[in-house]
């Protein structure tokens, strides 16, 4: 029983026989992984082709499956419009939609772009670069000295590996600690055998100890008197010292210290140097430059040696003596210059350097007159021998030889003749032109000369009995003499230009010979100009170009001879006038207008220049003569007419101007004659012949605007609204484009407290006139008045730059109406407007006044002025401002340069200087009540 039951145990071997799962990994408890091979699944297999999977659908009754695009041309349309024609419509068609699809991808391209940029800035950001990171300590490593950079230490093991550490220690012994301790210690005592032996008593013998500090005040007063007596001073003072401190300093920084680069570059060029020389040791150069390398290294014996040996090597070249003069002292200068002129004694160089050597005269005078012996022909030497010469008398001589042996040097004929008397000079000058003809220089001088010699002789008691026609007449010598040294130049075939003639009298005015000047120009001006249109032209240019560098003279020359050719031009006597006022004296300039109007007597502004110029000079007579030569030549001129009613009113002939006014309507009978009739007759205070006056002017002028206005202001002024208002009406109905006829009555209805009329006026003017910056400029003002509030007229104000977006006068309202803050703002807007506009500029200036920037503030008022010359309020606010913070001078300057300009334009300058009070008062005056009338 117990046999069976032993047979019916299960064998547990029995899984080796059986096959493995599907998911059995040998090995998988020890880490290992399964993998599987072509062998373990078969062999590959194709599948069916598509002629296969046709037969099957046949078979089975299917049809195949077509793709309707599969033979579709995508060139050509299908579908709706499949069977149309494809024609030019479609292709433009197709063109506009691929530009909207190019457009829309270019649209989301940049918005790519700009999404891509940002991703790429915010990563930067958040993780930069590691230079980026080091970027500031970069840059700060500028800052870093020498002495920091030498302190800095040296790397340690980066290999991390550890070394073996020697542990063991060691005692020092007490003896080297006791000796390292005393090593550096100073004994300050002497022991009783070193006293005795030195001559001193014991302090137990004497009692007394040895004082070392009076022993170092004696050692340091021994050392300042060493120091005064080398220096040359006494120490009286204890401050007088001719050392310097600063000089000794430079001198040390004068030691150059060279770094490694710099020496190995030395090296390399010594190398390449002694390569030269030794290959081509007749190669000067070659010499020279290896000394200059051995100087620069520091190395003076070798460079002087160097340059020894070039001297033997190249002794016909006089460079390398002059550098071997160079490198040496003054003593073995001379020696080395001393052997050079055996070798190269025609050198010029070589004599001077010599010459250079010696300190005193006389040395210099002997060294030059041994290098003249052998080179007789250089006028250098001749020149430096003969500045040599303290004595006039020995001068000549040497200039006489000079001559003899160089005869064709024109400065050596040209000192010669300087330095001989007026008689002999003209013998030596026509010796030179008959030696150099072709040169003229020489004409130029003999001109100088006779110019010199006549102005002396006019200058004395011989010439003082002469009248200055005689005195012209005596001068026409030289007139002849610069033509005809111009003619022999011409037959010598020398022809120099027109501008360099011109340069030659520039030359000869600021040498101070304007009569030479004169001549030249007279001779010359007319070369070169075959053309009778240019020759005009091109002589106002030469005016223009003289008088732009400051040569008057040549300027005055080349107009008197244009006056000569051209006597009727009108422009040309005006250009002369404004020339002699001013650069030239009241008497040229009478006598410039008296022949103007002799050659050009139909010219008014040349007799009203004539007359204003008698005036000023405060002789009223002969202004009045003037005024009636005039009126013989110009009858019927309204100028000249007026201006003798200015000239009569201003020197209290009342009388006699209102004669003249009564008559200058008879004869010229113009509008501006009638309008200055009755302003004559209301600054009179007779308005109702002012009143008169003006209704026979309109019977006869009725477009003339002015007439309308002055009517209006005396009935205004005589309180008469109602016929004021019709004068005005009936003014801007007449002249409708006249602005000043609608701000005029515009105020009218304002003053009479009507400011919804006086908007009505100003708006029916800016539908006559759009675009007009006086009218807008009107209508902010009337809403800032009114008191309708600042909104009001700011708002007036914008549409007033919308509509006048250059205006200066709104953009300088606009720029005040803003708060402090926002003004530098405005006034750039402004600025980028209108850059060069006058109001504006001014009121920068005003903006930088009250920011305290007064040297700005300054500059752009003076630029405001350059920019336009006319406007009063710019001067009278550059008065108000140098008046606050400049001093008299430049109050002066300003006055000084406003009357000069004589501004008439500009709103409180015109209300000020037309003011019936204000009548005959100055520009000056004007301007200074101008000044105080602004805010």
């Amino acid at each position: 029983m117990g046999s069976k039951v032993a047979n019916n145990k299960p064998n547990k071997l029995a899984f080796l026989s059986m096959p493995a799962p599907a998911s059995y990994v040998a090995g998988l408890g020890r880490g290992a992984s399964g993998f599987t091979t072509r062998s373990d699944i078969g062999p590959a297999r194709e599948g069916p082709s598509a002629e296969v999977v046709a037969e099957a659908q046949a078979r089975r009754g299917e049809e195949a499956e077509v793709d309707p695009d599969q033979f579709q041309d995508p060139d050509n349309e299908f579908g709706l419009f499949a069977g149309t024609t494809y024609e030019a419509d479609d292709e433009e068609a197709d063109k506009i939609y691929e530009s909207v699809d190019v457009a829309m991808d270019s649209r989301r391209r940049t918005k790519r772009e700009v999404a891509e940029q940002e991703a790429l800035n915010k990563h930067r950001a958040e993780r930069p670069k590691i230079q980026q990171q080091f970027a500031d300590l970069k840059r700060g490593l500028s800052a870093v000295t020498d002495e920091e950079w030498e302190n800095i230490p040296e790397v340690g093991n980066l290999t991390r590996k550890k070394r073996r550490r020697d542990e063991r220690s060691f005692v020092v012994p007490d003896s080297i600690i006791v000796g390292d301790r005393s090593r550096n210690e100073y004994e300050n005592a002497l022991d009783a055998r070193q006293q005795a032996a030195d001559g001193f008593e014991t302090p137990a013998e004497s009692g007394t100890l040895t004082n070392f500090v009076e022993l170092g005040q004696a050692r340091d007063k021994i050392l300042s008197l060493k120091l005064d007596q080398i220096s040359g001073t006494s120490t009286s003072s204890g401050l007088a010292t001719a050392i310097d401190p600063k000089g000794y300093l430079t001198s040390l920084n004068s030691v150059v210290l060279k770094s490694e680069a710099e020496i190995g570059d030395i090296k390399r060029a010594r190398m390449l140097f002694d390569s030269l020389v030794k290959s081509n040791p007749k190669h000067a150069p070659g010499w020279i430059a290896a000394a200059c390398l051995e100087e620069h290294a520091g190395r003076m014996v070798q460079a002087r040696k160097v340059i020894t040996m070039g001297c033997e090597q190249c002794p016909k070249n006089e460079d390398v003596w002059l550098e071997a003069a160079r490198l040496h002292n003054n003593n073995d200068a001379k020696v080395i210059l001393g052997r050079a002129v055996q070798h190269v004694g025609q050198s010029v160089k070589v004599w001077m350097a010599a010459a250079d050597l010696e300190s005193d005269a006389k040395s210099k005078k002997r060294v030059l007159r041994k290098a003249l012996e052998n080179i007789p022909n250089s006028v250098r030497l001749w020149k430096e021998t003969v500045n040599l010469e303290e004595s006039a008398t020995d001068a000549r001589i040497l200039l006489a030889r000079a001559v003899e042996v160089i005869p064709l040097s024109v400065e050596l004929w040209l000192a010669l003749a300087r330095l001989e008397t007026p008689d002999k000079a003209k013998t030596v000058l026509n010796t030179a032109r008959k030696a150099i003809p072709t040169s003229h220089e020489i004409w130029i001088a003999a001109g100088r000369l006779l110019e010199q010699d006549l102005t002396t002789k006019l200058s004395g008691e011989a010439g003082a009995n002469k009248t200055p026609a005689q005195q012209a007449k005596e001068m026409e010598v030289v007139d002849r003499t610069i033509e005809a040294g111009v003619k022999e130049l011409r037959r010598h075939q020398v022809s120099l230009t027109r501008e360099q003639w011109l340069k030659e009298a520039e030359k000869c005015e600021a040498e101070g010979s304007p009569r030479t000047c004169e001549a030249i120009v007279k001779a010359t001006v007319a070369m070169e100009l075959e053309e009778e249109e240019d020759r005009l032209d091109t002589w106002v240019g030469d005016v223009e170009s003289a008088e732009s560098r400051g040569m008057v003279g040549t300027a005055r020359a080349v107009l008197a001879y244009a006056l000569k050719v051209y006597p009727d031009k009108k422009h040309l006597w005006r250009r002369a006038a404004d020339l002699e006022k001013a650069h030239g004296t009241r008497e040229s300039l009478d006598d410039i207008l008296s022949r103007a109007v002799h050659h050009c007597p139909q010219a008014e502004v040349l007799w009203l220049m004539a007359a204003k110029e008698k005036w000023l000079a405060g002789d009223v007579p002969a202004a009045r003569s003037v005024l009636e030569q005039s009126f013989v030549a110009n009858p019927e001129s309204e100028q000249i007419w007026l201006a003798a009613v200015k000239l009569e009113a201003e020197n209290g002939e009342l009388a006699v101007a209102r004669e003249l006014l009564i008559r200058a309507r008879t004869v010229a009978d113009t509008e501006r004659i009638w309008m200055k009739s009755a302003v004559f007759e209301r600054q009179q205070g007779q308005l109702s012949a002012a009143l008169e006056t003006l209704s026979m002017a309109l019977s006869k002028f009725p477009k003339f605007a002015k007439l309308y206005m002055i009517q209006g202001q005396i009935h205004q002024k005589q309180n008469s609204l109602t016929a004021a208002r019709a004068s005005f009406a009936a003014g801007f109905k007449a002249c409708p484009k006249e602005v000043t006829l609608w701000i005029l009555a515009s105020r009218l209805e304002e003053a009479d407290g009507k400011s919804i009329k006086a908007r009505s006026l100003l708006e029916k003017a800016r539908l006559v006139n759009p675009a007009n910056e006086l009218l807008w400029a009107e209508s902010v003002g009337v809403e800032e008045r009114s008191g309708a509030g600042s909104a009001q007229a700011k708002a007036m104000l914008a549409r007033g730059l919308q509509e006048c977006p250059n205006s200066g006068i709104l953009w300088s309202m606009a720029i005040w109406a803003e708060p402090r803050a926002a003004r530098k703002g405005r006034s750039m807007d402004a600025l980028k407007k209108s850059a060069d506009n006058p109001v504006i500029i001014c009121t920068v200036a005003r903006l930088f006044w009250a920011e305290r920037k007064l040297d700005k503030a300054r500059r752009w008022f003076e630029r405001a002025v350059e920019t336009e010359r006319d406007l009063g309020e710019s001067w009278a606010w550059w008065l108000k401002f140098e008046k606050q913070h400049g001093g008299s001078e430049q109050v002066e300057e300003v006055k000084k340069r406003c009357m000069q300009a004589d501004p008439r334009h500009s709103r409180v300058w015109q209300e000020i200087s037309k003011d019936d009070k204000n009548v005959g008062k100055t520009t000056e005056q004007i301007l200074e009540l101008v000044a105080e009338k602004l805010g």
